[in-house]
Order: C-alpha cells, then sequence, then structure tokens
C-alpha cells in the first residue's frame, strides 16, 4: 500500500473530530450502565457529516429555500444560484473542464443506470462487448444486464488476481476481440480497497476503441481524483460517502458523449417546449435533470465538498493510508483472521474473516465494544464467490478516525477471536 505523505501540511485529526457531532455519542447506553464510544468504522456504507454540511442545509431551508430553475422571485433565485455552484465547486474538484460536464443524479446507482439507458441505449446492439470486473458493486452489475436483456449485448468479466489487484493481463486479452464498446469497472473497491490504475484502464480501453466508465463511489472519497488526467469517459460518485447526504449523486461525461445521448426520463425542467406533437429539450446537463431535484441535499453535498477541499483531500489520503497501515499489521497479527484483499494499491478499506466465526457474529460481538463494522455480502456477491466466501467483516477508515480507534478494532476483533476459540 501507498504510505507517501502527499501533503506537507499537518493534519490534526482531534480538529477534525470536533467537527462531527455524532462522534461525541455513547451507545448501548442503559440504565445504571454506562455507554460505549462509538467508534464508526462504517465508513464505506455511509461517512459521517461534519457540522458544515448540517448547518448549510438547516440554513437553507429555514432561509433561503425554494424551488430551483423555473422562478424569477428573489428566493428562487438565490435557491438556483445556491444549488448551481455546487456544480461548479463539483466540477472543480474532479478538474472536470466545465460545469456542463456534470450532472446531477440521486446517487451512484442512478447515474450508472443513466448511462447504460441512454449512451447503452443509444450506442450498443446485440453482440456488442462490454467489460465488467469481478469486483464490481452491483449496481455496476445489474444495470448492464438490464440492457443486455434489452439490446442483445455481451457481457465479459474481467477477473483478479488473489491480491485483489485487477488482472490487467486478461483485460488486455478481453479488449483484443474488436467487439467491446465499453469498460466499466470500479476505480476503487467497496469490498477489497483495491484502486484500480484508471489511466492505464482507459489508455488501454481507448486503444481498443472503447469508451470506459468509472465507479468512483469509493475512490474519490479517499484520494484526489482528476477525470481529466485520468481521461475518463464517464465517471460516477454518490454524495453520502464524501461526508454530504443521502440522496445526491453525480455523474461526469465528456461533452460530446452527453451531447449524443438523449434523455434518461422525461418530466419537467428538463424541456424546451412541450406540444402533444412534439417535444424539445434543454442543452446538456439538464436533459438528464427530470423533475425537480434533490435541491436541500444539493446544497449539502457543496458544503461538503467545500469541507474535504479546505483539509485536501491529498491530507485525507496520506492520513488514511497511515491508519491502513497501522490497522493491517494488527490484525494480521491475529490468529485465525484472514483479510481478504492485500492489493499494494488500496482505500482505507479492510474485509476479514475469522477461521470458524460467522461474520455476523464478529459484527455483532464488536459492536458491543463500541466498533461499527459492516458484515455481509457487501452488495459484491460475484467477488464474495472469488474468494470463496459467503460474507465478510468489513472496517473502513475515514478522515476522522484515529490509530486509538484502530486499535478498539483490534482488541474488540481479538476479544471475538478468543471467545470462540
Amino acid at each position: 500500500m501507498d504510505t507517501r505523505v502527499l501533503s506537507n501540511a499537518p493534519y490534526d485529526v482531534e480538529k477534525v473530530r470536533q467537527d462531527f457531532p455524532i462522534l461525541t455519542r455513547l451507545v448501548h447506553e442503559k440504565p445504571g450502565r454506562p455507554g460505549k464510544p462509538l467508534v464508526y468504522l462504517d465508513n464505506a456504507a455511509s461517512a459521517q457529516k461534519p457540522r458544515a454540511v448540517i448547518d448549510a442545509m438547516a440554513n437553507f431551508m429555514a432561509h433561503d429555500y425554494s424551488n430551483v430553475h423555473r422562478g424569477v422571485h428573489y428566493l428562487s433565485q438565490v435557491a438556483t444560484n445556491l444549488y448551481e455552484a455546487t456544480r461548479v465547486k463539483t466540477a472543480k474538484f474532479f478538474n472536470a473542464p466545465s460545469p456542463d460536464t456534470i450532472v446531477f443524479t440521486r446517487s451512484a446507482t442512478e447515474a450508472i443506470n443513466l448511462v447504460a439507458s441512454s449512451w447503452g441505449g443509444a450506442h450498443l446492439k446485440a453482440g456488442d462487448e462490454i467489460i465488467l470486473s469481478v469486483m464490481e458493486h452491483h449496481a455496476n452489475i445489474v444495470p448492464w444486464q438490464l440492457l443486455r436483456g434489452r439490446t442483445g449485448i455481451v457481457i465479459k468479466v474481467a477477473p483478479v488476481l488473489d491480491d485483489g489487484t485487477l488482472d490487467l493481463d486478461a483485460l488486455e486479452g478481453m479488449l483484443k476481440s474488436g467487439k467491446v464498446k465499453l469498460v466499466a469497472v470500479t476505480h476503487g473497491s467497496n469490498v477489497l480497497g483495491t484502486v484500480t490504475p484508471a489511466a492505464q484502464i482507459a489508455r488501454m480501453a481507448h486503444a481498443a476503441g472503447a469508451r470506459v466508465l468509472f465507479d468512483g463511489s469509493q475512490a474519490a472519497v479517499h484520494m484526489p481524483v482528476d477525470v481529466q488526467a485520468i481521461d475518463a469517459d464517464f465517471y460516477v460518485m454518490t454524495g453520502h460517502k464524501l461526508y454530504g447526504p443521502t440522496g445526491f449523486g453525480v455523474l461526469y461525461g465528456k461533452a460530446d458523449i452527453l451531447e449524443s445521448m438523449p434523455p434518461y426520463q422525461g418530466g419537467g425542467d428538463m424541456i424546451q417546449t412541450v406540444t402533444f406533437e412534439e417535444t424539445t429539450f434543454r442543452e446538456v446537463p439538464h436533459r438528464f435533470e427530470a423533475g425537480t431535484p434533490p435541491i436541500v441535499e444539493g446544497i449539502g453535498f457543496g458544503a461538503a465538498i467545500d469541507y474535504v477541499t479546505a483539509i485536501g483531500m491529498d491530507a485525507v489520503h496520506a492520513h488514511e493510508q497511515r491508519l491502513l497501515a497501522y490497522a493491517t499489521e494488527k490484525l494480521q497479527a491475529i490468529d485465525g483472521l484472514r483479510l481478504i484483499g492485500t492489493s499494494p494499491n488500496k482505500a482505507a478499506i479492510l474485509s476479514f474473516t475469522i477461521d470458524g466465526v460467522h461474520p455476523h457474529d464478529i459484527g455483532t460481538l464488536v459492536d458491543r465494544a463500541g466498533v461499527a463494522v459492516r458484515v455481509g455480502r457487501h452488495c459484491a456477491e460475484p467477488l464474495m464467490e472469488r474468494f470463496g466466501v459467503g460474507a465478510t467483516a468489513r472496517a473502513s477508515f475515514a478522515l476522522y478516525n484515529t490509530e486509538a480507534e484502530a486499535d478498539a478494532l483490534v482488541d474488540a476483533v481479538r476479544a471475538v477471536r478468543e471467545f470462540f476459540n
């Protein structure tokens, strides 16, 4: 794993923690029994929210709320300006060439469905191939299966090596068929933590005449992402993992590709004119944003971008890599524990099993110590099958986690091992 310090600025994690009200919470409090301090290590499922995001959303609802885009009155213009400012911030965050290349969705899942339905429906036909990887979240599998059912496309699956690294040799071989139109792979596995070499994958795909889509739901929250540097045709992510609210996602698409795509859904706001004979549509990106958008959530996501930008994603990455190295070493010392995913380039996600212990028992018992982890298949059933496990426990770190919390995880997991030994 990459433990290089990417920022010279000192990282004050205790100061960061003060920005998150929930981190002072005690859990499992009962009369006569003090609660346990919350150790929140379920960040890959959803991250906690800083006060800046909470306040931005509350302030907007209390003082500036209105619908956007369709009003001439004062509050509507204020709301529209705030909402569209988030588009500008998002473009800058990803180094997109223009805010017009940023489409707002309700999740990363919807963003992928948008590409599959609109771009896939317009550009793919029976016999065309797309390549996914075995690491994909179900959100980057099922939409393509639905498209296959409608069009007859062929889905191929790139494997991973035993350490969880994407098998680039296998991917290169698949691209030689001459039929591949799209490579749609994760930029960061939500189970393994593996960070894929996006720029290299894009070069390989483009050399074969294929487009490339990256699911950045896990990568974009852990490290800087430059969509132009990696030459992504599409890049998707979700807001709630980047310390923003639920119900808000992002699709980046190259301008010429977006222009070639028909609307995803029909309704208000995405139209130019409507008659019963014909409807014309607004320019990109608005043609893909039918109906009243998640306005409050958009304001919150803009505040989240402001928050992480002020800290610096390079500093976040360096801090989390130190935690990853620290926790990995300590977990590997526990007898009977197996880490699933040991790629040398990975985000701060640790999935593991313990011999003879069901992952749900791991999650239940560490929770009694106040440690919140995720257990199950993590919406990645094909990957579970690849590694021969029915489920895993997963600890995932964020910018507010500490070495002391990593120690709490290790102590709780060690106690589970001893309990079942």
